[in-house]
């Protein structure tokens, strides 16, 4: 079974159109490329299969179920806005996830954070922008979960930081689960992707596996990408 089908996905914003006719499937054990400019629909794709919006017509299906309860269980969901309260301790959001998520590896986030040099200890209030994101995608990763949905987990990190955090990406997820990435920063995830989804204007300009793109077009698919999209 699909981890995640969308048939005919609509959302609408007033006359603004956000999402026109998605279709598309995503098969376990997958790493997706969600690649498009701001304001392609990239978020609000993400949001509507975490039931963060309610599409105007059409349906997204997380392994068969539309988004609610059941669908949380299995889901784990990046923000692109760092949601972590300033006045816990890292270890306040372990024991909260840990409570919160059947699925949570408390092992594995301890080990992620010891390997970045994040104490338990530390306030989130002293944390600057990008280890707070470090410690979000910590989190995130750490559960077992069936379909990862990543907003621009990379997009706030220096650059020196981003190959450490695909890597704990790729070491991380449960290898029967898929993971959605949303970016602009084709280049720097092109090495980790199986899969790639272009969003123009709220709809999928090409769907493709990695390899396919680069035999059927000779170019890497951060080349693609700006040929498609002239940036």
């Amino acid at each position: 079974m699909a981890i995640l089908n969308c048939n005919e996905l609509r959302k609408s914003y007033g006359s603004k159109v956000a999402l026109n006719g998605i279709n598309l499937t995503i098969e376990p054990g997958r790493i997706v490329g969600l690649l498009g400019p701001n304001g392609s629909g990239k978020t609000t794709l993400i949001k509507i299969c975490t039931g963060l919006l309610t599409p105007t017509s059409g349906q997204a299906l997380i392994n068969g179920m539309s988004p609610g309860p059941e669908t949380k269980a299995i889901v784990s969901f990046l923000p692109e806005a760092t949601y972590l309260n300033s006045w816990m301790k890292v270890s306040h959001m372990l024991s909260f996830f840990k409570d919160f998520y059947s699925d949570f590896n408390l092992d594995k986030a301890q080990d992620m954070l010891r390997n970045l040099g994040i104490s338990e200890k530390d306030a989130l209030r002293s944390l600057s922008k990008g280890t707070k994101e470090k410690v979000q995608l910590i989190l995130v990763m750490a559960r077992e979960a069936k379909l990862y949905l990543l907003d621009e987990p990379i997009g706030g990190v220096d650059p020196a930081a981003r190959d450490y955090i695909l890597n704990t990406i790729i070491k991380n997820y449960n290898p029967d689960a898929s993971v959605v990435i949303s970016t602009h920063l084709i280049y720097d995830i092109e090495q980790v992707l199986d899969d790639v989804i272009f969003l123009k204007n709220g709809e999928i300009a090409l769907s493709s596996s990695v390899d396919d793109l680069r035999e059927n077009h000779g170019m890497s698919v951060d080349a693609y990408f700006r040929e498609v999209f002239r940036c």
